[in-house]
């Protein structure tokens, strides 16, 4: 098969090494890709939003399967743009993809299929929303912007003013655009958060090996949202029994909600859950392999990716066997630039990226680089994804951070504590 991944971070890096592992892959295209794409598979220089020619691209060189990485494309349409020009193509319709392109829609379609979440309230005005938070007594709350805001228009408050803040900052300064034109207030819940990600055809639902990303930019879960600051796999908050009622009563709930909403879903669900006394309840749903989860999730599996892409877009996931995973736990590290996720410098050389790649069971995802003259240098805020296995978290993190430590560029920085909850929890067992 001739594989084209749309997008060009370090998931879609993840995506286009893991396919080119299949038997079925013939050739892996990526759009527009990076610095590590070009070595893993061919980059194609088409933006993930530009379909007219992404489309054009695929006819051109006979692609059997589309793979989308990023929301954007997602939101925009792309499948169905893709589907009408009877190309294969593996994602949710415009439609489904609303699922995580509208919070209002996402949390409308919870209650009304009772999976549990947050209790929470929408606002097309923020002075509405301001003075519903004045009316409130003074309780923390989670303000988010309705729309696509790259994993930062949530602000977690601890109370009345910081909210305020929150709601002048979306709804007024619009911080984050249009994304920003209607307001989401949700009772803040407490508990750790976990990803649960599955594919499903719109029928049959497979779960994935279940992980837990880190949002916030600093140590200890401190400091401003941001896309992702690294993961891990396997979560102990996730065993076996919990993963099964999770698919019960969250998955197989939504997939039959889209249906009786009239947008089917097919492609990959994700659903966000925070671990609270009550049991797991869902903080969001994307429609894509989360950011940096699928390094992690992907270096543990141990079964093709592709053939189950491939089943999903068919229709035929009954006859596929869930897929297998090595008992090893991956620990992934983003290493970013200076002042990410706010503003950053772009263009600065990357070195000791083939020191890293000698650390033994680790891999280099990249993200927000580029080529130029031969040579890596950043091109975004999250610049890489060092992943590492390991017999165990603690010896994953070992690796990755050994790793971490050999990569160099001015401006560059990490958390330090990327799965220590893990760690912590299997020293108190």
């Amino acid at each position: 098969m001739r594989v084209l991944v749309i997008g060009g971070g370090g998931r879609e890096h993840a995506l286009a090494w893991k396919i080119a592992q299949s038997p079925l892959a013939k050739k892996v295209y990526v759009a527009p890709g990076n610095a590590g794409t070009a070595r893993d598979a061919e980059n194609v220089d088409i933006a993930a939003t530009d379909v007219p020619r992404l489309v054009r691209f695929a006819r051109e060189a006979e692609i059997d399967l589309t793979v989308v990485g990023p929301e954007q494309p997602l939101a925009e349409g792309i499948v169905d743009q893709f589907l009408a020009e009877k190309l294969r193509i593996f994602g949710p319709t415009k439609g489904a993809a609303e699922l995580e392109s509208s919070k209002v829609f996402c949390k409308e379609l919870l209650r009304h299929a009772d999976v549990p979440t947050a209790d929470f309230w929408a606002f097309k005005d923020p002075d509405r929303a301001a003075m519903f938070i004045n009316d409130r007594e003074d309780q923390p709350v989670v303000v988010k912007a309705d729309g696509l805001a790259s994993g930062k228009g949530v602000v977690v408050c601890s109370g009345k003013v910081e909210a305020l803040q929150a709601v002048n900052r979306i709804g007024r300064e619009k911080e984050f655009g249009a994304a920003g034109n209607q307001i989401v207030i949700e009772e803040r819940l407490d508990g750790q958060e976990a990803s649960v990600l599955a594919v499903t055809d719109g029928r049959t639902i497979i779960t994935l090996a279940p992980a837990q990303d880190h949002k916030r930019a600093g140590d200890r879960d401190t400091g401003p949202n941001t896309g992702g600051m690294g993961a891990y796999s396997p979560t102990p908050l996730i065993d076996a029994p919990r993963l099964s009622w999770i698919e019960e009563h969250i998955f197989v709930p939504v997939v039959h909600a889209m249906k009786r909403a009239r947008r089917p879903f097919r492609g990959l669900l994700y659903a966000g859950l925070i671990l609270t006394n009550q049991g797991p309840k869902v903080l969001e749903f994307n429609v894509r392999f989360g950011d940096p989860e699928c390094q992690a999730i992907l270096m543990r599996m141990e079964s093709d990716l592709l053939e189950l892409l491939d089943a999903t877009v068919d229709g035929r996931l009954e006859q596929i066997a869930s897929p297998a995973w090595n008992p090893h736990a991956a620990v992934c590290v983003v290493m970013a630039s200076e002042g990410y996720p706010g503003g950053y410098a772009t263009g600065r050389p990357i070195r000791g990226l083939e020191e890293a790649a000698t650390v033994p069971g680790v891999k280099v995802f990249h993200a927000g680089t580029k080529l130029v003259d031969d040579k890596v240098v950043t091109a975004g805020g999250r610049v890489l994804g060092v992943t590492a296995l390991a017999a165990s978290t603690a010896a994953a993190k070992l690796q990755a951070y050994t790793a971490v430590k050999a990569i160099r560029w001015d401006g560059a920085w990490c958390r330090k504590d990327i799965s220590d909850k893990a760690i912590v929890a299997a020293l108190e067992t």
